[in-house]
């Protein structure tokens, strides 16, 4: 049985501009003396690493690499998160989506869409040169504006929809395939793929791509009111990255899922540290273990109460307490007995006859229509 990797920690909402949030050396020192084993680092963050030269030069991921593994920790996946959503943006969302790209494209969506993509598939490259087996990503929206079926949708529109969020995807999933790493979409509110119905949809309108699989956040599905136990054991086979993030859901008289337009501390549905929320976070492991999933458990920090680094102190030891490392042999062997055909078919009150002992051990079991006396 495998082992599931950690604790790793995303670096996103860690950057910053002081020592040692302001480069990835200082902060790889930070994370390491804490009990990080592993890191995520965000690919749009120069402060963390080049794109476009990780995509280029084999000599510049071995260097990043070897910087990271003096002070023990690897790297978990690249995040592509923000460029990723900007492959699929409705209209409606530009101006609040152009902060994710460079300025110089910012009110050009057209030429930033292109950007995206060009930097997905740079990713991919990246990745491989890194020695990684998946990315973690968003796929974009253009359809969450329709999450609410008001007015009523006219037929099709969902289905065409898919049809271009995959016509987008398509070229770039063959780039991950090419490359053997799998992009691993964040199944999150705010993108067409925000649950296993839509991530179902997405898949058969990409032809089942091998390379579109899952990066699980159950904090995603705690404010959706989606079981998220179950969803591991219906798509563990897509799940290839883990977001280890805490929420909680208290709805009132006042705000649910939808929140109001609240402020997070004002809402039903909140993220938070880990250990403050109502994530079964020992049910999620056992089950990945369960289904074999050896991937890394990287914490990613959101919390609208505790300070980002103590909740980064208390991550670390939250997870190394959580993994679960397989047993080699079932709980009552030293209650079984060698394995005897003989004995075992006497348990049963079958016949021991040393001929048809003899057949079955060979792999081959006495049959009445192999007996030549006896015609069909």
């Amino acid at each position: 049985m495998k082992q599931i990797k950690g604790p790793a920690i995303f670096l996103a909402q860690f950057m910053g501009t002081e020592a040692p949030f302001d480069t990835l050396d200082n902060i790889a020192e930070w994370v390491a003396g804490l009990g990080y084993k592993g890191v995520q680092i965000p690919s749009n963050d120069a402060r963390c690493m080049d794109l476009d030269l990780a995509a280029e030069s084999q000599d510049y991921c071995d260097d990043l690499k070897g910087r990271l593994a003096e002070r023990g920790l690897e790297i978990t996946e690249l995040s592509t998160h923000l460029q990723g959503q900007l492959v699929a943006v409705h209209p409606a969302y530009d101006d609040l989506f152009d902060g994710f790209a460079p300025e110089a494209l910012r009110g050009k969506p057209a030429e930033r869409q292109a950007w995206a993509v060009d930097q997905m598939k740079k990713a991919a490259i990246a990745s491989r040169r890194f020695g990684l087996k998946g990315c973690a990503t968003f796929p974009g929206a253009l359809m969450w504006h329709l999450a609410y079926p008001w007015p009523q949708r006219p037929k099709g529109l969902v289905e065409e929809g898919f049809k271009e969020l995959a016509r987008r995807w398509v070229p770039i999933l063959d780039v991950f395939g090419d490359n053997g790493v799998d992009a691993c979409y964040e199944i999150h509110p705010g993108e067409d793929v925000h649950d296993g119905a839509t991530f179902e949809t997405f898949l058969e309108a990409t032809h089942n791509h091998p390379r579109a699989n899952i990066l699980y956040d159950p904090s995603h599905f705690m404010l959706q009111q989606l079981d998220y136990l179950g969803f591991i054991d219906r798509y563990h086979e897509r799940i290839k990255a883990f977001h280890v993030k805490d929420a909680e859901f208290r709805p009132d008289a006042r705000t649910g899922v939808y929140g109001g337009y609240q402020n997070w501390q004002d809402r039903a549905g909140r993220f938070r540290s880990l250990g403050d929320g109502m994530i079964d976070f020992r049910q999620i492991f056992s089950k990945l273990t369960q289904y074999g999933f050896d991937g890394w458990a990287v914490l990613e920090w959101e919390c609208c109460f505790k300070h980002p680094e103590d909740g980064a102190a208390e991550g670390a030891p939250f997870i190394a307490n959580h993994i679960i490392r397989p047993t080699e042999y079932a709980f009552d062997d030293f209650a079984g007995g060698p394995a005897d055909l003989s004995a075992n078919r006497r348990i049963l009150g079958l016949s021991s006859d040393p001929e048809h002992v003899r057949m079955e051990a060979n792999g081959k079991e006495a049959s009445p229509y192999e007996d030549k006396d006896r015609s069909c």
